[in-house]
């Protein structure tokens, strides 16, 4: 009888775990996900993606002077001239995320002042 018992106690347990093991998602998760990828790749569309460092935005004659004192003191990382007029722009590094780019907005800060974390355009 005991026997039986544990036999039967043992098939109930098998079974209900069988079921549990094989139910659906009932949840809505990967839809959701699925939403907030659409908007974030809309978002970078619009707006482009990734962060540079800008060190200056002004005349051309500080700029370079700016950029080849920037070469000189940080040689390991890039840096260009940009121009939209009527302003030129001495913006350092292609930087994936804010964080990334604000780590070395502080190292730096150390030679250059006044310098900002800006978002890369399209």
């Amino acid at each position: 009888m005991k026997c039986m018992y544990r036999s039967l106690l043992f098939l109930i347990v098998l079974l209900i775990s069988g079921f549990n093991g094989y139910s659906q998602n009932t949840t809505k998760k990967s839809e959701e996900i699925k939403t907030i990828i659409s908007k974030k790749r809309s978002f970078n569309d619009i707006y482009g993606f990734g962060y540079s460092i800008q060190l200056y935005n002004g005349n051309e004659q500080k700029a370079k002077k700016i950029k080849a004192r920037f070469d000189v003191e940080f040689p390991d990382n890039l840096s260009k001239l940009v121009y939209n007029a009527p302003e030129w722009k001495v913006q350092v590094g292609n930087y994936k995320t804010k964080l990334e780019a604000d780590k070395y907005l502080i190292k730096f800060q150390e030679k250059f002042s006044g310098i900002i974390a800006v978002p890369l355009g399209k």
